[in-house]
């Protein structure tokens, strides 16, 4: 009798474990499930498991930020890049069901969509209705720079970054904000003090690492997937443009200490000759981008941006560089077109070419063309009255975007290094005495044109 009891019991709990054990199961698949999103139903002849789950929580975040009226726009570049192979099929293609999920079920920890942050400010109701969904979710604030040139309101906070998490898949919502240059921005993303490091693995993310500049995109609706998303409408240049979008903010802070040792030039003349060096850029950047020529700021107008975040109101001209590879026969008529009549070019293709354009009342736009070598990069000057030729060298260096006189317009992302090889370490000490020959720390001779080319690199108009 002692036996059988024991056989029973021993029965009855590995019935009650079995029925425990098929309990748990169900609350996972019905419950767990549902609520955070761990276990999809597959997509239509997709991958399962996993790549499902990635085009699951992109609906859900599509279905949230639509209930809200948020217009986002996809710029996630992995997505991007297949989307772009197969750009005319999907502008073509009708609204139908796909037959397999292509883009969305790409394996990565992100996908990510812009916001431009104009278009919407009602952000409670969306973090509600997003924890509802079983979103988790986290948003990064920091520093508005447009602001930062004014004392009374520097410091101003504003969202740049919302991050929105289901599962194992994460939604990046980028915030991009217009600038005066014309152009649209969007800030780094640094967590604070207080903030979980390990919310995601944000060292993946696309967007943040630096702030980043572009131009207005002009959009497309399209369906991927089953799934109706606004893109740029050339995906490859948006991509191309990513690839070069690094921003860097103009030093106001140092700049306002360098107005405390030496005071600005507020005199009439200085008000005009800025001016007039803001109308003169903005007029050769427009030509130049016509051209598709990528050019920098260099020389003293680099100075006044990296210096005191404006134009130097004793340089009197504006100096911009090129890269020689980017030259064009074209560049001479369309500035004489734009009404910059040439005033001289010195050197050529092949060496030492710089150029310089007459603007209203004596303002110059000086050109000069850069030569990359193994280790350097430099520019060439030449005396016209002596024919001795001139060499400028600077440590290589990148190009990086910057906002200066509402412009959009590139400057050396190395720009210390760039402004001391021309300036020395004395640079933060305005110099109004300057000669271009002796002057700068990184000019060296370069012999002399021979005299039977005088007539073809050193031409005075």
């Amino acid at each position: 009798m002692q036996k059988i009891n024991r056989n029973v019991v021993l029965a009855l709990l590995s019935l009650t474990s079995l029925v425990f054990l098929l309990f748990q199961l169900c609350y996972y698949k019905f419950y767990l499930s549902q609520r955070n999103g761990a276990a999809f139903s597959k997509v239509r002849g997709s991958q399962s498991g996993q790549d499902s789950t990635r085009w699951h929580v992109v609906r859900k975040f599509l279905g949230l930020i639509s209930s809200h009226n948020i217009p986002v726009y996809l710029i996630d570049p992995l997505i991007l890049g297949l989307v772009d192979k197969d750009i005319e099929q999907i502008r073509s293609s009708p609204d139908g069901p796909s037959p397999e999920c292509k883009y969305f079920c790409t394996p990565r920890d992100f996908t990510t969509f812009a916001l431009l942050d104009k278009m919407w400010k009602h952000e409670v109701g969306l973090f509600r209705t997003a924890e509802k969904m079983g979103f988790q979710w986290l948003k990064i604030i920091n520093k508005d720079p447009r602001l930062d040139g004014m004392d009374d309101l520097s410091g101003m906070e504003i969202p740049l970054h919302y991050i929105f998490k289901l599962a194992s898949h994460a939604i990046h919502l980028v915030v991009f904000y217009e600038r005066s240059g014309n152009f649209l921005w969007h800030g780094p993303l640094r967590l604070k003090q207080h903030m979980d490091r390990k919310f995601v693995p944000f060292q993946k993310l696309h967007f943040g690492h630096y702030p980043g500049a572009y131009e207005k995109p002009e959009l497309l609706l399209v369906s991927i997937d089953d799934l109706k998303v606004q893109i740029p409408k050339n995906p490859s240049s948006f991509l191309e443009e990513m690839s070069h979008s690094r921003f860097l903010e103009c030093r106001y802070r140092e700049a306002r200490a360098f107005f405390q040792l030496y005071p600005d030039d507020a005199s009439l003349d200085a008000v005009e000759f800025r001016k007039k060096a803001k109308s003169l850029l903005h007029l050769a950047a427009l030509t130049l981008n016509n051209l598709g020529v990528k050019f920098w700021l260099s020389s003293g107008t680099c100075l006044g941006w990296y210096r005191q975040c404006n134009v130097i109101p004793h340089s009197k001209d504006v100096d911009l560089g090129i890269f020689i590879r980017d030259y064009k026969a074209d560049i001479i008529p369309a500035f004489q077109k734009a009404g910059l009549p040439l005033k001289h070019k010195f050197g050529k293709v092949e060496d030492s070419l710089e150029l310089s354009f007459q603007g209203e009342d004596n303002v110059k736009l000086d050109i000069f063309f850069f030569y990359e070598e193994d280790d350097h990069i430099w520019n060439g000057g030449t005396q016209a009255k002596s024919g001795k030729k001139f060499k400028y060298f600077f440590p290589k260096f990148t190009l990086c975007w910057t906002e200066f006189v509402e412009l959009k317009v590139h400057v050396p992302c190395e720009t210390l290094q760039y402004v001391e090889a021309n300036y020395g370490p004395e640079w933060k000490v305005p110099v109004k005495t300057w000669d271009w020959k002796s002057s700068p720390s990184n000019v060296q001779d370069n012999g002399v044109w021979p005299i039977d080319e005088w007539d073809d690199v050193i031409q005075i108009y």
